[in-house]
């Protein structure tokens, strides 16, 4: 399978160049979140600080990235811990954005799920923020994620249902769940839906606060996705959470 016929690519390397140009993104990504770090998906500031306390000290430290988009995130975490930061990404738009923003201590590749190669026993911490859903066969990704993980390595994941992958009853009943257990990983699982509902309504919020930015850019068909994907929060929590889920996971061999 070529990169261009796997799932929303060519989506996503319209969206990368967007982020690149675009002073409304990067305010709404500030607005909503706390911080911009391209984020597509329905990471704020307070999931990416959860990842710090799995960082150990040390000057020979490496995290990486599951679809890491440019970087920006992998450059926060490393401006707090000094980190060395590896990522990869199916968006050869995102890469070069990151090598170009991140040069220093890094390691940026153009890859596929299922078939990037690392040696083992190379990650202190393994990140992967709403991306475990790409992956062709998540228990045999999980492996290979087991296999990179240095002996007391963590695996950070904050993993979503409900619009890629359907929605389970609990987080125990997910596909990610039981691809840790297949791979004989012990998790820990947090319940974020309800921040996640706020965090959407948040950011409808402040996507309309910058409507009139976004269209003078020529940026208004971005405008309408976010409206698009926030326009779930505008219902009753109870039947939000009837039809999505978010959870954060962190496993370890």
């Amino acid at each position: 399978m070529t990169r261009n016929e796997l799932l929303f690519y060519n989506e996503y390397e319209q969206f990368y160049a967007m982020a690149a140009q675009s002073q409304a993104f990067h305010k709404f990504c500030r607005d909503a979140c706390g911080q911009d770090f391209s984020q597509d998906g329905f990471s704020d500031i307070a999931q990416v600080d959860m990842i710090l306390q799995h960082i150990p000290s040390g000057d020979d430290v490496h995290i990486l990235d599951i679809g890491c988009g440019n970087g920006k995130m992998l450059g926060y975490l490393q401006e707090r811990t000094g980190a060395f930061i590896h990522g990869f990404d199916f968006s050869s738009s995102a890469i070069s954005h990151a090598q170009r923003l991140h040069p220093i201590r890094s390691d940026f590749r153009v890859g596929v799920m299922g078939q990037t190669e690392y040696p083992a026993n190379s990650f202190d911490v393994i990140i992967s923020m709403d991306t475990m859903y790409f992956a062709p066969d998540m228990t045999a990704f999980v492996g290979q994620i087991r296999s990179w993980l240095k002996a007391d390595g963590v695996f950070f994941a904050g993993y979503q249902e409900g619009d890629v992958v359907p929605r389970t009853q609990d987080a125990e009943r997910s596909l990610l769940a039981g691809a840790l257990r297949a791979n004989g990983m012990d998790y820990q699982v947090t319940d974020i839906t309800r921040q996640t509902f706020e965090l959407l309504k948040k950011k409808r919020g402040a996507a309309l606060a910058h409507k009139d930015e976004f269209i003078a850019e020529g940026n208004g068909m971005w405008f309408d996705m976010l409206m698009l994907q926030t326009e779930c929060a505008q219902r009753e929590y109870h039947e939000f959470a009837a039809e999505m889920a978010r959870y954060i996971f962190t496993a370890v061999k």
